[in-house]
């Protein structure tokens, strides 16, 4: 162990330097990650078809190449499954991340190539925790295991044995074998495809492990460790695995989980580090604990593009690269990768808080939002609302989810949460009091509408009994992986789906 130790320190400082050149040199390393991108597949359906091999400025990769989303790349996707070879990118396509994201309830399978494999998705776990490691050199994460509760995959129909599944899944699949050595628990394990029978088979193994981290989903992990002291009988996870001192989540905001965790490991020494990961890419990573935002990663064969979000559903949408960005604007992200994604709109929006180095914060999606009225509230809104009102009322929030109620003969318009507390406030009067006041403050078309009541009336907020949003999520099929709670929409299919399993259907 003290060589293993040695190798990775060494690692983590030579890939420190490494990363401190984004700070000088941003822009030159996504022109060179462009114009790689497009030589390499120069020669594919895809690059054949979209001149790659004139294409000699980002103008003519823009003009030859138009904006995507998925019903776009879909019949390049099943020709990939059915084992056709040089479609996207070259070379035949193994592997295909089943998308768990809250934008549809089709399933997407976003191509994961094998360089998009090592070079993205593996790469950013090991940036995570040799970040971390650098920064902590007094750090004992090496001496234990990181606990990862991932999804799972199952082998497809298609011809030529493609594989699909969550993303989590498919990167255990594909770990160096060495990787066994730190992580907990094992691939057979963590690849269960039954939640619940999972939690059950890792609380058998991991009780007895020297956990000294996490990495994954915050709610899912919520789950497994209120399982575990229910099972230990102990107060809290310190009791359990007292070493512990790091957790990688990602996947949702981690602001109304925050005071669960610290409950759960009641430790200053517990430090928490944000990730910005999906199925089309890892794209950040919290470098500074005391700042929540994260950098973004530019050497992982992905070229990024910014929609700002005044354009975005226009025909022709002003598209901007990382040199036009402006701080504290709201973008949509445009990404060109390693995988065959071609100047694809992945549906999450981000603002820039920084500028060399580049730092990102994400504030949503592009169709999670409430605007049934004018008001445009988006996720970081929401978010930012909610965790004031629980600061000045002592709640904690297990989940939440939020949409309009729609004028009617004797209803005025008006945004209804549904609210799943694990600490509910005294007054929840007063906590929606506070709520709708922080949102006015945080948008000026929310607090426009609801002056004096004329458009938006109080927000109605239901306090939804605990196990509400799990056995809801459980009922769509979403339990565990990537799967995320929709926390806003423009529509009331959520809601309904929620009051329908309210005990007096509120």
């Amino acid at each position: 162990m003290p060589l293993i130790n040695s190798v990775v320190r060494w690692v983590t400082t030579r890939r420190s330097d490494e990363i401190q050149y984004y700070r000088r040199y941003p822009l030159e390393i996504q022109n060179e990650t462009l114009f790689n991108l497009i030589q390499s597949a120069k020669d594919t359906v895809w690059g054949k078809a979209h001149n790659f091999e004139s294409i000699t400025s980002l103008k003519e990769f823009q003009e030859n190449n138009p904006l995507q989303d998925y019903n776009d790349i879909k019949p390049y996707v099943d020709r990939l499954r059915e084992g056709e070879r040089d479609v996207l990118w070259p070379g035949e396509t193994k592997w295909f991340a089943k998308s768990s994201g809250t934008t549809s309830d089709k399933s997407k399978f976003i191509p994961v190539t094998r360089e998009a494999l090592e070079n993205c998705h593996l790469q950013g776990p090991k940036d995570v925790f040799m970040q971390y490691i650098h920064t902590h050199p007094e750090t004992k994460l090496l001496k234990g295991k990181v606990l990862t509760l991932g999804g799972s995959h199952r082998i497809n129909n298609f011809s030529n044995n493609s594989y699909y599944g969550d993303l989590s899944a498919i990167m255990l699949e594909n770990v160096p074998f060495w990787s066994d050595l730190f992580r907990t628990p094992t691939t057979e394990i963590a690849l269960i495809e039954e939640f619940e029978e999972k939690i059950e088979k890792i609380i058998e193994t991991a009780l007895e492990e020297n956990v000294t981290g996490f990495a994954g989903v915050p709610s899912w992990y919520l789950v497994l460790l209120k399982k575990v002291l229910e099972t230990t009988g102990k107060k809290n996870l310190l009791e359990v695995w007292p070493n512990l001192e790091v957790f990688a989540h990602g996947g949702v905001n981690f602001e109304p989980y925050r005071e669960q965790f610290r409950n759960l490991i009641p430790s200053t020494q517990m430090h928490y580090l944000e990730t910005y990961n999906a199925s089309e890419g890892f794209f950040g990573i919290q470098d500074n604990e005391h700042q929540n935002d994260m950098l973004l990663m530019l050497d992982y064969g992905i070229f990024y593009e910014f929609i700002p979000m005044s354009e975005f559903g226009k025909e022709n949408p002003t598209v901007l690269g990382l040199e036009e960005v402006e701080l504290d604007e709201n973008y949509a992200l445009v990404i060109s990768t390693s995988a065959g994604l071609w100047r694809y709109i992945i549906g999450d929006t981000i603002k820039f808080t920084c500028k060399y180095p580049f730092k990102i914060k994400v504030t949503g999606r592009t169709k999670h939002f409430i605007n049934a009225f004018g008001e445009e509230v988006i996720i970081d809104n929401a978010e930012n609302a909610m965790n004031v009102a629980c600061q000045h009322t002592g709640a904690i929030v297990n989940e939440y989810t939020a949409g309009p109620i729609f004028m009617g003969e004797n209803q005025r318009g008006a945004h209804q949460w549904i609210i799943e507390f694990d600490v509910p406030p005294k007054d929840l009067d007063h906590f929606t009091s506070i709520l709708d006041n922080t949102l006015k403050t945080l948008n000026s078309d929310y607090e426009a509408k609801r002056h004096k009541n004329l458009t938006l009336e109080m927000p109605h907020v239901v306090n939804a009994p605990k196990g509400t949003f799990y056995n809801w999520m459980k009922q769509r099929g979403k339990i565990g992986g990537q799967n995320k709670i929709p926390r806003l929409a423009n529509n009331r299919q959520y809601l309904d789906e929620l009051m329908n399993m309210l005990p007096d259907k509120r």
